[in-house]
């Protein structure tokens, strides 16, 4: 399995997960090479196999290079997921900069689409793989829109949502899934990234469930979409949101 963006939240707790799971492990990253070789160490301490690989998923040279590095490393790819993912400070559009954006949906939505395309290059029967799954990482937020905050954050995930039902469709005759898993509140460092460290407590009044999510309940609903208890669900955008 390879995991974008698992050297911290989400993608960490799936990496463990996946792990405990009996899957060998590629743990991608951007900067942080100790917490990726942290969770290395991790996986290696459950006595399963897994490297870390350094690479931006907004640039495609690098996403070539570590699927190359993936290929020769831990074999055939039977799962992808695309956990990397950035977000901003609150900002309103109108004073949102082109360069934000930019940066919002080349690595949200065209760092996952071209992971995608080489995962899909492996797994399909087409191409003479034997099949596989992708979960992709979606957000509540592209149901909500978050207005006021970051509207370029929410369209990026529904454009997520979108790519996972037709590329689901496109190679359902593949061997290959696709689903999206769509967290709300969840409590992780990403917060902190946009300026607002509290803000998954600071939000439990507004979830029915009045509290935030875990990472592992994340990665919990990633690891069924992955695995045989899920092998006539595709297309699926599966909400973990507390009821938000």
């Amino acid at each position: 399995m390879l995991i974008t963006g698992a050297s911290r939240g989400i993608g960490a707790a799936t990496a463990l997960m996946a792990a405990r799971a009996g899957y060998a492990v590629a743990v991608n990253y951007l900067n942080n090479a100790l917490a990726a070789d942290e969770v290395v160490r991790q996986i290696h301490a459950l006595g399963a196999k897994a490297i870390a690989v350094q690479a931006d998923v907004a640039k495609e040279e690098q996403v070539l290079a570590m699927f190359a590095i993936v290929d020769s490393q831990l074999g055939p790819l039977s799962a992808l997921v695309n956990s990397a993912g950035v977000v901003d400070v609150a900002s309103r559009v109108d004073a949102m900069s082109v360069a934000r954006i930019k940066r919002m949906f080349d690595t949200n939505v065209i760092g996952s689409m071209v992971c995608a395309r080489e995962a899909v290059l492996r797994m399909s029967t087409l191409h003479g793989g034997a099949g596989g799954a992708i979960v992709n990482l979606s957000s509540v937020a592209a149901t909500l829109g978050s207005p006021g905050q970051y509207v370029d954050y929410a369209a990026s995930k529904g454009a997520i949502d979108t790519f996972t039902v037709g590329l689901a469709r496109e190679v359902a005759a593949e061997g290959i899934r696709v689903n999206s898993v769509r967290p709300g509140v969840i409590d992780t460092e990403i917060h902190a990234s946009g300026g607002q460290p509290e803000r998954a407590q600071q939000l439990s009044a507004v979830i029915p469930m009045r509290r935030p999510g875990t990472t592992e309940e994340v990665a919990s609903a990633i690891l069924w979409l992955l695995s045989s208890g899920a092998t006539y669900t595709t297309g699926a955008l599966l909400d973990v949101g507390g009821g938000r």
